[in-house]
């Protein structure tokens, strides 16, 4: 996931992208994060997949908005227990003064929680819908083929991209 800082720095980052559907690409994320900060303040992000061995990467662009509590609650309930507890005891993306620390929040979210880990108000998912894709297939002598589909009113349209 590429975002941008207010003034314009690119930020890349790899995450775990939860699902896809016609609305678009969802992942979720703590709203503290470098990368929450950096959607609020330029909701616009790019996406990349590649797979070498295939020589195939996908591109995708668009703008970005948080889903609703209903969505980020349902897929909350689907993460296993470790992971929900470590979404409250992580304050992402700050500054650890020690690992003692991290595991100390660890303990006493587990102890406040000690059946159904909630929700936490901070933490959500996002969603990018694709205004661009653009398909890449390596070829011999680097003469790849790049295929751009572009949002239009009434549909897509495509394009054949120079390597």
């Amino acid at each position: 996931l590429a975002t941008a800082t207010p003034d314009g720095m690119p930020s890349a980052r790899m995450v775990l992208l939860k699902g896809v559907d016609q609305r678009g690409f969802v992942f979720f994320t703590n709203f503290g994060s470098q990368k929450a900060a950096e959607l609020d303040a330029n909701p616009r992000a790019a996406l990349c997949f590649h797979w070498a061995v295939l020589q195939r990467q996908v591109r995708v662009a668009g703008p970005v908005v948080r889903v609703g509590d209903e969505e980020s609650a349902a897929y909350f309930g689907t993460r296993g227990r470790g992971s929900q507890v470590g979404a409250w005891a992580s304050r992402q993306s700050s500054v650890l003064s020690s690992r003692d620390e991290l595991e100390a929040r660890v303990r006493a979210v587990e102890a406040e929680h000690p059946d159904q880990v909630p929700l936490p108000p901070f933490w959500g998912g996002y969603r990018l819908t694709p205004e661009r894709i653009e398909f890449w297939q390596g070829r011999a002598d680097r003469l790849h083929d790049r295929l751009r589909f572009r949002r239009a009113e009434d549909g897509w349209t495509s394009e054949r991209l120079y390597p």
